[in-house]
């Protein structure tokens, strides 16, 4: 809290077990029901639908390539044995058929995040403006109906197939900021990490879902519904967004008095009130540029993985089309739980153990990023063990769960007023990787050796361990004096 004029600041320690709340405790306002768990559960589908929409192509891409044409630049590694489930059902074959080499399906993966990183700052900026609810519920709408086109625009050619995605892409570049912009108002400081992780799981799930049941699709019907069925299903969630949600906690027609006192009072030392933006202060802070390389780092693994996993289980693991995807799903699996549960352990050491936010954030990181880069090394040395691949491969993507609560929600920490922009910040470098990781990787794995992925492993593994601990070194947990009026610092 702010020292009172004429006193020292307290020790951190003893700030750190200040109330934050006012006269307003957890226990007394109920969470079932309540407005904010409401939002945090729309919000939960609606990254679901998010990341389903942005996943599908990843497993459809498997089945929409010509398996003879294609095969000039993009050989499948002979040296693990097929490894078919004893299901022996015929597959649907009416699917059309594309002669996209390696490097084309590269660019095809890659092309959602020319889109999705133009719009991170705007989307962080306007949210802060206008509001996070409209720019979040049309910026998934957008994302859908584009995904609606996805068939027609491979029909048409792969330039508009790169263009449909990359204008997904800026439809979704919105959403994560619109969504941190929200939390600002909405997020008490000490349940921040249960909000956030319940809102964002879902797109972990929504991996989860999608990778197995567009393999489904694809097999038994067709790939052309794995884009009809979820882009449909975005359209009809956002009728729901739009009746149920609202941007503030004063604005919302159906909370209780209670919930709204609570939430209003336990972030009143936290907002700042000043229209313009301090783009200078904020763009030389150290501890965003923590979160820049922790977020960059951490998306390189994140990215790589996400696009090309089924291809790994394809290509080397050699998973027929109906184990892929439920296998490939299996590590977000993992990470789902790992969200939901990191976040409620969380807030438990900083609410019932009086731990510090900035020590919980960093060691939240830590696990997150350097358990996966040894995980995914380790997953290159085990050749042909299909059991231990998947075991390897699903740990490192679970451990991952644990930055959601680390560096993932830290913008709050630092900057709560600013939360939207400085995550378009941070989620503009973060997109980096998605653009240009498949690529490399795809160049690196012409031949689809075990050793060209573990190449592709190492640099991801690499680049992880960098950012976890640049982030330990830099990275803080108090609101900053430049995101405050008074700028004064405020210990969470």
């Amino acid at each position: 809290m702010r020292a009172p004029a004429g006193r020292e600041a307290e020790p951190e320690d003893a700030a750190d077990r200040t109330p934050l709340l006012g006269e307003s405790q957890p226990g007394t306002v109920p969470t079932c029901c309540s407005a904010r768990y409401n939002l945090a559960l729309l919000a939960f589908f609606g990254f679901f639908l998010l990341y389903a929409l942005r996943v599908n192509l990843s497993v459809a891409l498997v089945d929409m390539v010509e398996p003879n044409t294609s095969l000039a630049k993009n050989t499948t590694s002979k040296v693990c044995p097929e490894h078919s489930s004893a299901l022996n059902i015929p597959r649907n074959t009416t699917g059309k058929k594309y002669s996209w080499d390696a490097d084309t399906q590269g660019w095809i993966l890659g092309s959602f995040f020319y889109g999705y990183i133009i719009t991170q700052i705007p989307g962080g900026y306007f949210a802060r403006k206008i509001g996070g609810k409209l720019l979040l519920g049309f910026g998934i709408l957008g994302t859908a109906v584009f995904t609606l086109f996805t068939p027609l625009a491979a029909d048409l050619g792969v330039g508009y197939l790169i263009a449909v995605r990359a204008l997904e892409g800026l439809g979704e570049g919105v959403t994560f900021p619109a969504m941190h912009a929200m939390w600002s108002s909405w997020a008490p400081p000490l349940e921040r990490s249960k909000l956030l992780s319940i809102s964002y799981a879902g797109a972990q799930l929504g991996t989860v879902v999608s990778l197995p049941l567009s393999g489904l699709i694809c097999y038994y019907v067709n790939w052309i519904y794995v884009f009809y069925i979820f882009g449909a299903l975005g359209v009809f969630w956002f009728l729901f967004w739009i009746w149920l949600v609202s941007d503030t906690p004063e604005a919302h027609r159906r909370i209780s008095p209670t919930e709204r006192e609570y939430i209003l009072s336990s972030l009143k030392d936290q907002l700042s009130t000043q229209k313009s933006v301090p783009w200078e202060p904020m763009l030389k802070s150290l501890p965003l540029w923590a979160i820049v390389v922790a977020h960059f780092s951490y998306n390189w693994t994140f990215y790589t993985l996400l696009t090309l996993l089924p291809t790994y289980m394809k290509e080397i693991l050699r998973f027929d089309a109906q184990e892929n995807g439920l296998l490939s799903a299996l590590p977000y699996f993992g990470c789902w739980l790992c969200i939901i549960m990191s976040g409620q352990i969380a807030d438990y050491l900083r609410e019932k153990q009086n731990l510090s936010t900035v020590c919980v954030r960093k060691t939240f990181t830590l696990i997150g990023m350097i358990g996966p880069a040894v995980f995914l090394v380790a997953a290159g040395f085990i050749g042909c063990d299909y059991t231990l691949a998947v075991a390897f491969l699903t740990i490192s993507t679970t451990l991952g769960g644990f930055c959601t609560s680390g560096f993932g929600i830290n913008h709050l920490d630092i900057a709560p007023s600013y939360a939207g922009i400085l995550l378009g910040i941070t989620n503009s470098f973060a997109t980096v990787p998605g653009m240009v990781g498949p690529v490399i990787a795809k160049s690196l794995t012409h031949h689809n050796t075990v050793g060209e992925w573990q190449t592709v492993f190492y640099i991801a593994a690499s680049i992880n361990l960098f950012g976890a601990i640049f982030f330990a070194l830099f990275g803080s947990g108090e609101v900053q004096d430049w995101a405050l009026n008074g700028h004064h610092l405020h210990r969470n």
